[in-house]
């Protein structure tokens, strides 16, 4: 099944390394390129497990590493994850489509939370959004976060619609078992008041006798 990423590139995947340059040059400027980062290793308080999904070339999820978290990086462009092995060989960093991704790939222990930037959600393919949420939900420990920044308009995604919306993206994680936590405008943790881009925080359960 074709994602809307598959379809952008033409079926042949991106070039990494110019992707990787472009927030290269963006960090090199002074631009704080972080705000993923920073936001996800607030809401976590410790060390823990991360997986990041729909990786790209690893931006995110080599931060938190270096922040102290166990990241594993998901993605199904090959030339994006050629460029995040190069950067970051430590890292576990899994050639995978979300929709089909094999669990077992990821180990047997849950994950602290996921985080899919970049617009991940909305470059799904049609059809396929509320599987691949409840597939990233059932990864999650108890008390575990699913944290997810998209576009809401055409402005904020390389799209000329917006596929997804928020009230469509929060029954999703309703019906996967997650309670929605917080939503920003930003990764800076601005406050959602409406508008073409939102960071929406939702979160696993922990039961009662845990």
């Amino acid at each position: 099944m074709s994602s809307r990423w598959t379809d952008l590139t033409g079926g042949a995947g991106s070039n990494g390394d110019e992707y990787a340059a472009r927030f290269d040059r963006l960090a090199e400027s002074g631009t704080d390129v972080h705000g993923e980062a920073r936001l996800c290793d607030s809401l976590l308080g410790a060390p823990g497990r991360v997986l990041d999904a729909g990786c790209g070339t690893g931006r995110v999820a080599i931060r938190l590493a270096e922040l102290g978290h166990d990241c594993t990086g998901v993605d199904a462009d090959e030339s994006m994850l050629d460029v995040a092995r190069a950067r970051a060989p430590g890292l576990s960093w899994v050639l995978a489509d979300l929709f089909t991704l094999d669990v077992d790939a990821l180990g047997r222990e849950g994950f602290d939370l996921v985080v899919a930037a970049g617009n991940v959600i909305p470059l799904l393919a049609a059809g396929t959004e509320a599987l691949v949420v409840s597939r990233l939900a059932a990864l999650l420990n108890p008390g575990a976060w699913l944290v997810a920044g998209f576009g809401l308009d055409p402005e904020h995604l390389p799209l000329d619609d917006a596929p997804v919306d928020l009230a469509s993206y929060d029954q999703w994680c309703t019906d996967a078992g997650l309670a929605a936590v917080d939503r920003f405008a930003t990764w800076d943790g601005d406050p959602y008041v409406g508008g073409g881009y939102a960071v929406s925080v939702h979160r696993r359960s922990v039961p009662a006798d845990g």
